[in-house]
């Protein structure tokens, strides 16, 4: 990892995290509009089956080793060889397992078509192992540029291929090559702009050490991966995938924003903090302001999304999928809780507890399982709200730790995200019955977007949010250096 990371460095690998994340999630989203106006539900819910073994696959391939790479403050080539050969194995020897079961898989829930859908999916675990170094290189040394160039291009091309393949019939195969050409092109672009190659070494003893931090995040990770997913394996076997794809569909539109913003965020916060892991009170600072600041960024949009979720579907999705508009509204609520749940749990990775982190996620899957069950007899909104209980009290659990590591109390945390909550709440409550008058879908969704900004906006000058201020002042510093920068040069020159 570099020696130094200036404010300066970490504003500007923020902002090509959140380009590189807006571009792409953006594309994305208009890709999979178009795709969605051109294919059925069932197609999506097919796809939807498919992704939860891809992904927990992908979890074991990564085995908490990249974490484990950014987090230490001194790693060579032998850690970084000796990684990438082990991913690789990894998911070579998932590949047999998956494509070996995807008959039993299909059976399961009677859906024939997932034997080949699964088998050529599986692929993508060889692009995630060949690419994972890269991404670590990328972080560690802030490069997110790099990640920019190569994600926007794998999903321009990937989208050109995918709607391609949907106005030419092939229903559930669009998304397939969509997915397949999204990561190959990924993995192509960053082998040519990252400068790191794997050398032919390997060391047992560098793997030990790696994974005696990996190990726990590996646990952490299939533990939270399989309690995300499991709905939707329960969605799947007990209703349809017509209402998986629905329930997915309402998932998307939040989950787009938050990985764009939060994962952002989130990127490039675990480098950040890890450089500063000995020094608790500068990391408490970071903390604070990235959930004061993602909050006031978070908050508006997703109240406000949940509350012109109607005619944005009818006009974006067409009514076939209205269905999918209560998931969408309960799914807001539950993605704005993120930027508190990444920034506690990212500055317990960052101070090297993962220990703490693989018990809270053992704790939070319990109580996760719990409100499962209680929900599945009430049907498949119940088990979307029985999400939203669970992001709840996953809020205050995740903070608990940070108490004793940082000083930084639950009821702390609860201050600093009051304001923008609160405004939020308000703007969301003023913009909903908009839709109510009577107007047409387009008119009402541009007023309540109108009425929704300048509301909040206005509402965070008038009481002079901290976050506010803080933003603007960023805003205006980056003015500031790009005119300072023009000024240079036109007088370099002129000279």
């Amino acid at each position: 990892m570099d020696d130094d990371i200036t404010k300066s460095k970490v504003l500007s690998s923020l902002l090509w995290k959140l380009l590189e994340r807006g571009g792409t999630q953006g594309i994305q989203f208009i890709v999979m509009i178009i795709l969605a106006r051109l294919l059925l539900p069932e197609d999506f819910g097919l796809l939807v089956l498919v992704a939860i073994f891809i992904t927990l696959a992908g979890v074991i391939v990564q085995s908490g080793f990249n974490t484990a790479l950014i987090q230490r403050k001194n790693v060579d080539e032998v850690d970084y060889s000796s990684v990438f050969y082990l991913n690789l194995f990894v998911a070579t020897n998932l590949y047999i397992i998956l494509f070996f079961t995807a008959p039993f898989i299909a059976s399961f829930f009677a859906e024939p078509q997932l034997v080949s859908v699964l088998r050529i999916l599986s692929f993508t675990l060889f692009f995630g192992a060949f690419n994972s170094i890269q991404h670590a290189v990328i972080a560690r040394n802030m490069q997110f540029k790099k990640l920019f160039y190569s994600s926007l291009g794998a999903v321009i091309i990937s989208g050109v291929v995918g709607i391609t393949m949907a106005y030419a019939g092939y229903s559930v195969w669009a998304l397939v090559g969509q997915q397949i050409t999204n990561q190959l092109i990924v993995t192509i672009i960053l082998w040519f702009t990252v400068n790191w190659r794997p050398r032919f070494l390997f060391s047992i003893e560098r793997i030990r050490i790696l994974f005696t931090f990996g190990w726990k995040l590996l646990a952490s990770s299939l533990i939270d991966t399989l309690s995300s997913n499991i709905r939707n394996l329960l969605i799947g076997k007990m209703f349809s995938p017509a209402i998986l794809g629905f329930y997915n569909r309402g998932e998307q539109f939040p989950s787009v924003i938050i990985n764009n913003i939060n994962g952002s965020i989130q990127s490039v916060m675990l480098p950040t903090l890890s450089f500063h892991q000995d020094n608790a009170e500068r990391v408490k600072v970071m903390v604070r302001r990235s959930i004061v600041m993602s909050s006031f960024v978070i908050f508006p949009m997703m109240f406000g999304l949940a509350a012109i979720a109607e005619p944005l579907v009818k006009i974006v999705l067409t009514e076939k999928w209205l269905p999918s508009v209560p998931f969408l509204q309960i799914f807001c609520v539950s993605y704005a809780l993120w930027p508190i749940h990444t920034a506690n749990l990212q500055a317990i990775n960052a101070l090297g507890r993962s220990d703490i982190f693989l018990k809270l996620e053992i704790v939070k899957t319990i109580l996760g399982l719990i409100i499962l069950a209680v929900s599945i007899p009430f049907g498949v909104q119940m088990m979307a709200l029985g999400v939203l209980g669970v992001g709840i009290l996953s809020a205050f659990i995740n903070a608990y730790p940070n108490l004793l590591l940082l000083n930084y109390s639950i009821q702390e945390q609860w201050r600093d995200i009051k304001p923008s909550l609160l405004t939020s709440l308000v703007m969301g409550a003023i913009v909903f019955p908009i839709h109510l008058i009577g107007l047409t879908d387009s008119v009402t969704l541009i007023i309540q977007i109108i009425v929704g900004i300048v509301l909040y906006v206005g509402l965070a000058k008038v009481f002079n949010f901290d976050a506010f201020t803080y933003l603007l002042s960023i805003i205006k510093g980056l003015f500031r250096r790009n005119t300072t920068t023009k000024i240079i040069v036109n007088e370099e020159a002129t000279e």
